[in-house]
């Protein structure tokens, strides 16, 4: 491992070498000499791959507070720090294109699964859900939660609040966020099914326009979630006018991803069009067996969108199986409503039959509910059904999956996470070798200790950009590696409007990536998901080095990155 080496070390070693020369007079360098140092941090003999493409080349990076000021041949006298990187791959920040992360950094801002991958950046919110603005009608409930689950007092109550406790506190990486559609739903109209007053989209446009100008990236949606799945495309098209009109950006959870995926690309490709608004596929993928067929079909549509004016962006993780909460596969009908109406309906014994023949639908799809893993839980009792599948605690618990699934949902309060294999790995290196898609972990910054260790989650989260590089540009050699690198770095900060971000170049942030190509690996599995990478040697961002040698070294230099409004 290649630790930063600190100024005193540097010196010494300087030192020890003039004096064996027979130089002998550079001792006054250990008396402070008055030689002048211009960087704080030079990364030494790095091959350097830029984040636009270009073919690598040997050089060094110097670095003076948060900025590049010099890439070249520099002197290492003229450095504070040095990190010598050489054989060593060097990189901009990867940019998580999708992520979920925000209260978590409250809990521990050291933000250890995300930032040891190499992620600088993290764009969050999506999926149409952020904790932000606080609806009147679950405050209590979302109290009680992020007390019991994180130990977090609720302190703040818009966009605004949230920021300021991040920066309060401190973090290790940069943050980003949408404003979740189903979110603003919730806070103008209520959870339950039923189409807007006039008023009440008025409100929601505010609600969107107010949060942009507070720095949010855009809109996201989840369409297969509620409340947000209870809006029309007429509904949505209205809030991406107010997108649009903020050359934000449109990040959709389709309303389908199997058997209506077409159709769910179609819906957000219309809205894209009559709106202007840029739009960004979240996790683009192609679920259940009897769809895998619809690749082509899928990305044509993308193509086609392209060629038609639609900025057009999508993102994907490198594994076969997603991961959401169990209650996706129960019907959105039962899901309407507060926590509590939705678990008053799964207990409800004239609602048993319609429930059940809908998730005998959902097993169709899947195949089997042994594709199903139950990855989080809340209660000690039922901790013991972790990295089981749905099949599994059916078994042992002498029920039928449906009622398996109905009794650990009500007794964990809806709290219940689900890993769910359903993709093709042929489908997967198409789309992630794709120029118009992203990386994203779709996962959440946590850590192997304390209170964000909890069950068995997606591998995703520790794992995703070091898989990519790994096994999908090593092993599998999808595309070229400078490719890659972009597709992780330039590309999103572009869509994103990440200024002077993404790119190795003079003069931008020092968000900087240091890794070992031949190395480069996910350790997290599925059974043991919580498992650090390998092969990230050295992370910095804004011109301070949080990894060192694969360790934290406990900086917090990250910042909440605002959208700059420009409507």
């Amino acid at each position: 491992m290649r630790k930063t080496i600190s100024r005193r070390k540097f010196l010494k070693s300087s030192s020890k070498i003039m004096a064996a020369a027979g130089l002998g007079g550079c001792g006054i360098l250990l008396q402070g000499c008055s030689m002048r140092k211009d960087f704080d941090v030079v990364i030494k003999s790095g091959r350097i791959l830029d984040g636009l493409g270009n073919e690598p080349y040997e050089a060094d990076i110097g670095i003076k507070g948060d900025i590049i000021k010099e890439i070249g041949i520099i002197p290492t006298s003229k450095a504070k720090n040095v990190i010598d990187a050489q054989n060593l791959a060097v990189c901009p920040g990867f940019i998580d294109a999708h992520d979920h992360t925000d209260v978590q950094l409250l809990v521990n801002p050291k933000a250890e699964s995300s930032i040891r991958q190499g992620i600088t950046t993290l764009v969050s919110g999506n999926c149409g859900g952020t904790p932000f603005p606080v609806a009147e009608e679950i405050l209590d409930e979302m109290k009680q939660d992020l007390k019991e689950l994180y130990q977090i007092d609720l302190t703040w109550r818009d966009i605004n609040g949230f920021f300021s406790r991040l920066e309060e506190k401190g973090m290790a990486l940069n943050y980003s966020t949408f404003i979740g559609q189903g979110t603003i739903r919730g806070a103008a109209m209520g959870f339950n099914d039923r189409p807007p007053t006039d008023e009440e989209i008025d409100k929601m446009k505010l609600l969107v326009a107010e949060n942009i100008e507070a720095g949010a990236l855009g809109l996201s949606t989840g369409l297969e979630y509620a409340p947000g799945s209870y809006a029309g495309k007429e509904e949505i098209e209205e809030l991406c006018k107010v997108v649009s009109r903020y050359k934000g950006v449109y990040a959709t959870h389709m309303r389908d991803e199997g058997d209506r995926l077409l159709e769910s690309m179609d819906e957000a490709i219309e809205a894209a069009l009559k709106t202007g608004v840029s739009l960004q596929i979240s996790h683009f993928k192609i679920a259940y067996p009897r769809n895998w067929h619809k690749i082509d079909a899928a990305l044509g549509k993308v193509e086609e969108a392209q060629a038609k004016g639609v900025s057009i962006f999508c993102d994907r993780y490198p594994y076969i199986a997603g991961s959401t909460g169990l209650s996706y596969y129960f019907p959105l009908w039962a899901r309407q409503g507060t926590t509590e109406e939705f678990l008053a309906r799964l207990k409800n014994p004239e609602l048993e039959n319609r429930i059940q023949s809908y998730l005998s639908e959902q097993e169709t799809k899947l195949g089997s509910w042994d594709k199903v893993v139950i990855s989080s839980v809340v209660s000690d009792e039922n901790k013991r059904f972790e990295g089981k599948s749905v099949l599994q605690g059916a078994k042992e618990t002498a029920k039928s999956p449906f009622e398996f699934m109905r009794d650990i949902l009500i007794e964990e309060k809806n709290r219940v996470g689900m890993v769910t294999f359903m993709m093709s790995e042929e489908n997967l290196k198409r789309i992630l070798a794709h120029p118009l898609v992203g990386v994203g972990t779709d996962g959440s910054a946590i850590a192997p200790y304390g209170l964000l260790r909890m069950g068995k989650p997606h591998p995703r989260l520790y794992g995703t950009f070091p898989r990519v590089l790994g096994k999908y540009i090593r092993e599998e050699k999808i595309v070229p590696l400078p490719e890659m690198v972009k597709k992780m770095t330039s590309l999103p900060a572009q869509k994103f409007g990440f200024t002077r971000r993404g790119v190795l170049k003079k003069g931008y942030y020092a968000d900087v990536v240091v890794f070992d190509e031949g190395k480069v690996i996910d350790k997290a599995t599925w059974t043991e998901p919580h498992q650090y990478p390998e092969g990230i040697e050295q992370v910095v961002v804004n011109g301070k080095v949080v990894i060192d040698g694969g360790e934290h070294t406990g900086n917090l230099p990250g910042r909440v990155l605002r959208r700059k409004v420009t409507a």
